[in-house]
C-alpha cells in the first residue's frame, strides 16, 4: 500500500470529512488521519447528541402542557440514564455511517494521531504504538477545537461538555459556569431532565455577541423555567466536600466564587469556551505559524506554508459546522476540481438551542447602530405568547425582531427567540442574503396562523 497521497487531511470532523470526500470526487488520492472517532465534535460530542438531549429534555414542558389539551398522561418519570444511553447508540450509528461514507468515496482512513515531520510528511501513531509515515503533496489541518478549562484550583473536578455525554446518571444539582451557547444549552437540558441548575455568569448578560434584547429574552425564559442565573459571579475554586463519594458523577462538590460564596452541588459543568486543538501536531516542524491559539489562514484557507491549509474551528473564525463544511468543500473544489471559490463569511445564520431557542442572521441592533448611527436604524419587533401556549397560558413569550436600515429600507438583521426559531431564521437568511427590504417582507403574504407570519406583518 502506497503512503504517498495528493492530499492528507488531519482530522475527521465535519470540515475534514467534507474536504476529503470532495477532493476524492475530483480524482485526488486522499488519506484522512484521525486518532479519535470519525465524525468530529459535531457528530460525536456536539451538535447532534446535544440536539437529541434538547429534544429529550423538552418533554418536561410538553407533558406539563398536555392536560390543557385534554390529554391525561399519568405519572411522569424521567430516566436521564436511558436517554443518554440512547443518544450514545445513535452516535455510534452515525460514526459507522461516516466511516462507510469514506470507504465509498475512496478515501483511506488512517487511524492514529498525526503530527508533522516536515511540510510534506505526517507521522501517525496508532493505538498499538505502530508508526506510519505519510507523504502528501498538500496537507489540510482540520483538527477542530476542544473545551477549555479555567485555570482555577480544582478545575479537574469539573466536567466539560464532552464529559456529559458519557455520564450514566445525572446529579440532583449542578453549577454551570459560563454565559455562551454551550452553557445556556446545557443549563436548559439539565433543567429539563430534573437537575437543579445554578448558572454562574462573569458578566452582566448572557450570550455575548448576540443581539442584547434577544439574549435577555432567552434569560427571561430560562429563569421562568427555574434556572437560577447569577451575574457577576465567577468560580475561584472547586473542591470535594468532606466525606464525599469520590465516584465521578456522584461526588459532593463545592464551588467557591470570587466573592467568597460557597455553592454546594453534585457536579460542575465548565462551559468556559473552546480552543483550537493544536496539541501534538508539531506544527513547528513544518514551519506553520500560530497566532495566539489559532492557525491563521487567508481567504483560500492557506497557511503561511505553501501546500498546507486549514479549515474549521482550528482557524477560530466562525466556529460552526456548516462553515467548516463549506470551507472544506471550497478548498477541494478550488485545488482539485478546477472550480475556484471561497467561503463567504459575511452573512452566516446561527442558532442557540437554549430553551427558549434563539436564532439570528445579520447585524444585531447594537452592530447596526454602530455602523449606521442611531438615527439610521429602525427596529421592528413583535412580542407575544405563541398559540401553542394559549391553552396552558404560560410563558415565555416569543420575540421576533427586524433591524432595518432607514436610508435603503434593507433588512440588516433578523432575530428570533422562541419555538422553531432556527427553522424560521434559516428561510429568512435567504431573503436577507438577497438584499431584501422591509417592503419585500411587507408584501409577502402571511401564512396564518403561524409565528413566522409576524415577520411579514410588523407595522412600519
Amino acid at each position: 500500500m502506497s503512503d504517498h497521497f495528493d492530499l492528507i487531511v488531519i482530522g475527521a470532523g465535519s470540515g475534514g470529512l467534507a474536504a476529503a470526500k470532495r477532493a476524492a470526487s475530483h480524482g485526488a488520492r486522499v488519506a484522512i488521519v484521525e486518532g479519535d472517532r470519525v465524525g468530529g465534535t459535531c457528530v460525536i460530542r456536539g451538535c447532534v447528541p446535544k440536539k437529541l438531549l434538547v429534544y429529550g429534555s423538552a418533554f418536561r414542558h410538553h407533558l406539563a402542557d398536555a392536560a390543557s389539551y385534554g390529554w391525561s398522561v399519568g405519572e411522569q418519570r424521567c430516566d436521564p440514564g436511558l436517554l443518554l444511553a440512547n443518544v450514545r447508540a445513535e452516535v455510534d450509528r452515525l460514526n459507522r455511517l461516516h466511516i462507510g461514507f469514506l470507504e465509498k468515496a475512496g478515501v483511506e482512513l488512517v487511524s492514529g494521531w498525526g503530527r508533522f515531520l516536515d511540510a510534506h510528511r505526517i507521522g501517525v501513531r496508532d493505538a498499538d504504538g505502530h508508526e506510519r509515515t505519510l507523504h502528501g503533496e498538500r496537507i489540510l489541518i482540520a483538527v477542530g477545537g476542544r473545551p477549555h478549562r479555567p485555570a482555577i484550583p480544582g478545575a479537574e473536578l469539573g466536567w466539560v461538555s464532552d464529559d456529559l455525554f458519557n455520564l450514566e446518571r445525572l446529579p440532583e444539582s449542578m453549577v454551570v459556569v459560563g454565559a455562551g451557547f454551550i452553557a445556556c444549552e446545557f443549563a436548559g437540558i439539565l433543567n429539563g431532565l430534573g437537575v437543579r441548575v445554578t448558572q454562574l455568569v462573569r458578566g452582566n448578560h448572557l450570550l455575548r455577541g448576540f443581539d442584547l434584547e434577544a439574549s435577555r429574552a432567552v434569560q427571561e425564559g430560562m429563569e421562568a423555567a427555574g434556572i437560577e442565573i447569577r451575574f457577576a459571579h465567577s468560580p475561584a475554586a472547586i473542591s470535594r466536600r468532606d466525606n464525599a463519594d469520590a465516584t465521578a458523577g456522584a461526588g459532593d462538590l463545592s464551588v467557591t466564587t470570587q466573592s467568597g460564596e460557597v455553592i454546594a452541588c453534585g457536579g460542575v459543568l465548565l462551559a468556559t469556551g473552546r480552543r483550537p486543538f493544536l496539541q501534538g501536531l508539531n506544527l513547528e516542524a513544518a514551519g506553520v505559524a500560530v497566532e495566539g491559539h489559532r492557525i491563521p489562514v487567508d481567504a483560500d484557507q492557506a497557511t503561511n506554508v505553501k501546500g498546507i491549509h486549514a479549515v474549521g474551528d482550528v482557524t477560530d473564525r466562525i466556529n460552526l459546522t456548516p462553515v467548516a463544511i463549506d470551507e472544506g468543500r471550497a478548498f477541494a473544489d478550488t485545488v482539485y476540481g478546477n472550480k475556484p471559490r471561497r467561503s463567504d463569511h459575511s452573512l452566516v445564520a446561527s442558532a442557540v438551542f437554549s430553551q427558549p431557542e434563539l436564532a439570528t442572521v445579520g447585524l444585531t441592533e447594537e452592530q447596526a447602530i454602530e455602523r449606521c448611527g442611531s438615527e439610521g436604524v429602525r427596529i421592528h419587533r413583535a412580542r407575544f405568547r405563541p398559540m401553542s401556549q394559549a391553552l396552558p397560558a404560560r410563558d415565555p413569550k416569543v420575540l421576533l425582531k427586524l433591524v432595518v436600515e432607514v436610508a435603503s429600507g434593507r433588512v440588516l438583521g433578523c432575530h428570533m427567540v422562541g419555538e422553531h426559531a432556527a427553522e424560521i431564521i434559516q428561510m429568512a437568511a435567504i431573503a436577507i442574503g438577497m438584499g431584501a427590504t422591509k417592503a419585500d417582507f411587507d408584501r409577502t403574504m402571511a401564512l396564518h396562523p403561524s409565528i413566522a407570519e409576524e415577520f411579514v406583518t410588523m407595522p412600519n
